[in-house]
């Protein structure tokens, strides 16, 4: 699935630093505007310790983790909407993303100027925003004009595309993201097809100084994870300049670095799984002596549907479907004694696939 998530902010407030250490793809820093032109991509795997224990258990000859695509896109400003900065181009980057991690800067470093001269993190937000709500507003302006003509003709598809979006232009016009409108189910379909950026699910990302992992409460990180409350958007905290440092240790390592800040897991394992949950995502896992691997399909799908992950045939030649628990083989430690104690289950068409299930598919070759 190429689900990826674009990493939006101001200038300036360590987008490209947390990129690097995602991706190690090296993203151009320097400390002014516009010095990212181009996206810059990134493949990174999502973490995931079931991976591990279930290479214990099968010790396969392959572990494959699940991935997701980062796109680190240039600072925007003030004036984006209406090209300022090379303005358009980024936008029509942000279009192209399914999910948005808004970096936003909670520190204060005098040596790192500030497009704005002040840190204000709501501020920062609001201009970010703003652009993104002018741009939406201008090009659903645009659809409307397009379609209104067919709804006024009595075309019950038109006239309801047009409800939605007349409901949607509201919104923008108060300055409010698209996904701030209340929508039903069908109404969502209908919205998707609009191809705004700010219908997107978020996640605003705190960037801190070293110094204040620890203390997570400080006034410029509350007032970033109060913004994402009323929003209910995600919100992770995390230093850019300590994920730059450990991204070239190994993983003991940085584990061994971790625990001395008194933290479980890094900010970007953190990062990668809340924009991997606001797409709606779950894991299931295949396993054999081959490989031992973690595929990803939304949240919902049937077992046909997850089946053609793997294949795009998979699906049609689907028989059924054989399910562990990843629990149970971790609790009984061997896929033997799961179907010992009669815990393998046999599925069919319509079983709905779970995060953690392990799966063998039988297919109709």
């Amino acid at each position: 699935m190429g689900l990826n998530c674009g990493i939006v902010g101001l200038p300036n407030v360590g987008k490209s630093t947390i990129f690097n250490a995602l991706t190690k793809a090296g993203a151009q820093m320097a400390n002014y505007p516009f010095c990212t032109i181009e996206p810059n991509k990134g493949i990174v795997e999502v973490p995931d310790k079931r991976l591990e224990r279930l290479a214990e258990i099968y010790n396969p000859k392959k572990i494959i983790p699940t991935v997701m695509e980062f796109v680190d896109i240039a600072g925007l400003v003030k004036g984006a909407s209406q090209g300022e900065g090379l303005g358009n181009q980024f936008l029509s980057h942000i279009r192209e993303v399914d999910a948005i991690c808004h970096v936003v800067r909670a520190f204060e470093d005098e040596n790192i100027t500030h497009v704005h001269g002040k840190i204000n993190p709501v501020e920062d937000v609001s201009v970010v925003n703003y652009e993104l709500i002018l741009s939406d507003l201008d090009s659903l302006e645009k659809q409307h004009l397009k379609i209104v003509k067919s709804a006024k003709s009595g075309n019950k598809e038109s006239i309801e595309i047009t409800q939605v979006m007349e409901k949607i232009l509201s919104a923008l016009k108060r300055a409010e993201p698209a996904r701030s409108v209340d929508l039903n189910p069908e109404e969502k379909k209908i919205a998707l097809k609009f191809n705004l950026i700010t219908v997107k699910p978020v996640l605003y990302c705190a960037n801190v100084l070293e110094s204040e992992l620890k203390d997570k409460n400080t006034s410029l990180v509350k007032s970033v994870q109060a913004l994402a409350e009323k929003e209910n958007a995600g919100f992770v905290v995390l230093s850019g300049k300590i994920e730059e440092e450990i991204s070239g240790l190994d993983r003991a390592e940085q584990i061994e670095f971790l625990k001395e800040l008194g933290e479980t897991e890094s900010g970007l394992d953190r990062m990668i799984k809340s924009a991997y949950k606001m797409l709606n995502l779950v894991t299931f896992l295949t396993a054999g002596e081959q490989e031992v691997r973690a595929w990803t399909t939304l949240k919902d799908s049937t077992a046909p549907v997850a089946a053609s992950v793997i294949h795009s045939d998979f699906e049609k030649g689907f028989i059924r479907a054989e399910v562990m628990n990843f629990e149970d083989i971790d609790t009984l430690g061997s896929p033997a004694k799961v179907k010992e104690v009669g815990k393998l289950r046999v599925e069919g068409k319509d079983y709905i696939v779970k995060d953690g299930d392990v799966i063998y598919f039988r297919i109709n070759a």
